[in-house]
């Protein structure tokens, strides 16, 4: 016995999605099957106003329903400092810390030149053409701390120092929580790095 087509077709659509083999898109399928006519269709109306609503805001980059983003639209938020992020994920991430009182500047993705991706298929022309006023006077990098990341972040020193605009990097080190014996040795080397005074 085999999966209805409707089924089948379920199952193939839930594991196209990143991190979803066959199995869990299998009990995603039964789940949905399962559960109450209300809650297909709130999912489906969900994913279909996704695509119709969710869109790039023209000025950094990130996720909206409206054009500027809300952050962009917001007369409170620091006009001296952007904050460079990998994706929108990145962003909403450094949000939630509230650390950050600055705009944003999302470059969807990183530099991967083994993976073909190139400065031209990030969103950095638009950054260095938004440092081109006087009101920036610092971009916090806040690319990933990966090869690609630190790539990235190196690349963009390099064009925005000529610029006049400070350049700094977000700290990398042990986490709240962690543990000093447990930490690799390059995570170590960076908090050591990056210590401060007290």
């Amino acid at each position: 016995m085999s999966y209805t087509p409707s089924m089948t077709n379920l199952i193939q659509e839930f594991a196209r999605l990143p991190g979803i083999g066959e199995k869990t898109a299998a009990r995603l399928a039964f789940h949905v099957l399962r559960a109450d006519r209300a809650m297909a269709d709130g999912l489906a109306a969900a994913l279909q106003a996704l695509k119709e609503q969710t869109r790039l805001c023209t000025v950094c980059n990130g996720l909206t329903e409206t054009d500027p983003c809300p952050i962009c639209d917001d007369p409170r938020r620091l006009d001296t400092s952007i904050c460079v992020v990998e994706g929108p994920a990145d962003l909403i991430a450094v949000e939630r810390s509230k650390g950050h009182r600055g705009r944003y500047h999302v470059l969807h993705g990183a530099l991967a030149p083994l993976d073909g991706i190139g400065p031209e298929d990030l969103q950095i022309a638009s950054l260095l053409e938004r440092l081109r006023g006087d009101r920036v006077g610092e971009v916090i990098i806040a690319t990933n701390p990966t090869v690609e990341g630190e790539a990235t972040a190196l690349y963009l020193a390099k064009l925005i120092k000529p610029l006049g605009v400070t350049v700094s990097r977000i700290a990398h080190g042990i986490p709240m929580g962690g543990d000093v014996e447990y930490a690799d040795v390059v995570t170590l080397g960076r908090a050591l790095d990056g210590r401060r005074e007290m």
